[in-house]
């Protein structure tokens, strides 16, 4: 929805407050500032629920709060109805106030109450006092930093770099306190690693599969409750597919756009499945040559990424989102998550049902600043909020609850959500093998050439201020055998990449890039007529 910014404390300098609000700018499609003694705070908004009257920062009525606020509550009508028969008034339409209503009905525990993607600061004008929050699963992000007699809130890392103090991040399903002295205090109230203990489990295919189906044409109908055009990021996959098919039957106003080489098996699928459906489609059409050290500089720089694989993805991903704002597109779900959740990985299957479900948890809980990430930063570069579905809370509760062999049947990845959809999905689809967007064609490959370069780039921006870019985990996991214990033991003590495996990795590359050169060549030349 927007992007964030806040200097809280004697020491609030304009200045400085402007220089974050302005790193921010592509989140958003209007600047709203205010400004008071100890208090600065603003937001780029984009403009999609009530767009006229949601203006922020947001007070209360009384005054006493002020409410910094980026994402969507997508129950926000359920919980205004509940907050007006307990003798709220509203002077709007808009989530943003209900959000600030729902805190001061509820304290801390109207976190509890929220379905969404957001992440807020709610300000004690009088003290500096400021709770913080941040969705489930870190849809939405949230950092901070501190100087003497100033804290920084901010929605990118590149807002607060320029202060040269370590960042931290507000973790997902995590709140609390960032009091007046600048100590931040924060606590979960959604723990990932414990999410569906206790929770019978779901093990008759039938049933899983009517509650998969359910739970997600719920998540998909939540998110397309706008009168504006919808876009969905098509792979031609099972989840981009079935997240299509869902938002053309519930919200017909919508467009699927698609990147990758012109000629390769993503292409093909997502524009079969699109004129099958009769749903606009528009295609990026992107040649590996076309890739270049400038192209992975600006993904670096948009996606403040700190994995090597997530940085490569980026390069991809961005421009997607170029185009959807080209389009005049401002909300687009993918689908992100599903892999996850529903055993799209093969080490899930390579290890018994206990250590699976850690590995579950463990990509779960770090989705926030590896693949959300690379979803948010380059779809709000655009000014484009991205929308999760299969990261709803209630399918990720769901998931934890079906055994791994619903989710792995018959050498079948995600099989209980290919059995969900069997009728309203087409064969070539739903028979369709895993293949990650773009990865036949090339284009991966590509950017790979320029992977030595992505630490120094990476520092060059100031991010190493929050994290250094560090070894792929799942290339660290799978050298250990799928232990997560090891692995997680194994990238503490060897952060990065060393210099051989650099070399070895773009020499590889290299080879794979000099291929098609080297076939022009050699191969036979046409015949003269």
């Amino acid at each position: 929805m927007c992007g964030i910014a806040l200097s809280i404390g004697p020491e609030a300098d304009p200045a400085t407050f402007r220089r974050m609000l302005a790193a921010l700018a592509p989140r958003g499609e209007v600047t709203e500032t205010r400004s008071e003694n100890g208090l600065l705070a603003g937001t780029r908004r984009l403009r999609v629920v009530d767009r006229d009257r949601a203006v922020q920062p947001w007070t209360s009525t009384d005054e006493r709060w002020l409410l910094c606020f980026n994402g969507e509550i997508f129950n926000y009508r359920e919980l205004r109805a509940q907050l007006t028969r307990l003798g709220q008034a509203f002077r709007t339409e808009s989530d943003t106030e209900v959000l600030l209503a729902a805190f001061q009905q509820w304290g801390e525990a109207a976190v509890t109450r929220l379905r969404g993607e957001y992440a807020f600061a709610a300000v004690e004008r009088a003290t500096g006092r400021a709770y913080l929050a941040r969705d489930p699963l870190g849809v939405k992000p949230l950092y901070w930093s501190r100087r003497p007699g100033c804290l920084y809130l901010a929605s990118e890392v590149k807002a607060l770099v320029g202060h040269g103090a370590p960042i931290a991040e507000v973790p997902p399903g995590h709140h609390g306190w960032a009091e007046a002295d600048g100590h931040v205090r924060l606590s979960p109230y959604v723990d990932l690693l414990t999410i569906g203990d206790g929770l019978p489990v779901v093990d008759d295919p039938d049933e899983a599969a009517l509650l998969v189906r359910a739970a997600l044409s719920d998540a998909i109908r939540m998110r397309v409750e706008t009168d504006l055009t919808v876009g969905v990021v098509l792979s031609g996959g099972l989840d981009s597919s079935l997240t299509l098919r869902q938002v053309r039957d519930i919200h017909p106003d919508c467009v699927a756009v698609t990147v990758g080489v012109a000629d390769s098996p993503d292409v093909a699928y997502a524009r079969r499945l699109a004129a099958d459906l009769d749903v606009p489609h528009v295609v990026v059409e992107l040649r590996p040559r076309d890739i270049r050290l400038a192209d992975v500089r600006e993904a670096i720089r948009i996606s403040e990424l700190t994995e090597y694989g997530d940085i490569i993805n980026a390069v991809v991903s961005v421009p997607i989102f170029r185009r959807l704002r080209d389009l005049g597109i401002k909300v687009v779900l993918t689908g992100d998550g599903s892999d996850e959740l529903f055993g799209g990985y093969p080490m899930y299957h390579q290890v018994g049902p206990a250590a699976a479900r850690r590995l579950f948890l463990h990509r779960i809980r770090n989705l926030c600043r590896t693949e959300l990430q690379r979803v948010d930063r380059a779809a709000m570069a655009h000014g484009v909020e991205a929308r999760v579905p299969f990261l709803d809370l209630s399918v990720v509760e769901l998931a934890m609850r079906l055994p791994v062999d619903l989710k792995l049947r018959d050498g079948q990845e995600k099989w209980i959500v290919r059995r969900a959809f069997a009728d309203v999905l087409p064969d070539y689809i739903l028979r369709r093998p895993k293949n990650p967007m773009s990865y036949s064609s090339g284009l991966h490959e590509r950017v790979r050439l320029y992977k030595p370069l992505f630490a120094r780039l990476h520092r060059a921006f100031g991010y190493d201020l929050q994290e250094p870019v560090r070894r792929d985990f799942d290339t660290v996991l799978s050298r250990c055998g799928n232990d997560l214990d090891r692995a997680i033991a194994d990238g503490l003590t060897r952060p990065d990449y060393t210099v051989l495996e650099h070399a070895r990795d773009l020499v590889g590359a290299a080879k794979w890039n000099a291929a098609p050169m080297v076939r022009r060549l050699v191969g036979p030349r046409p015949a003269r007529h």
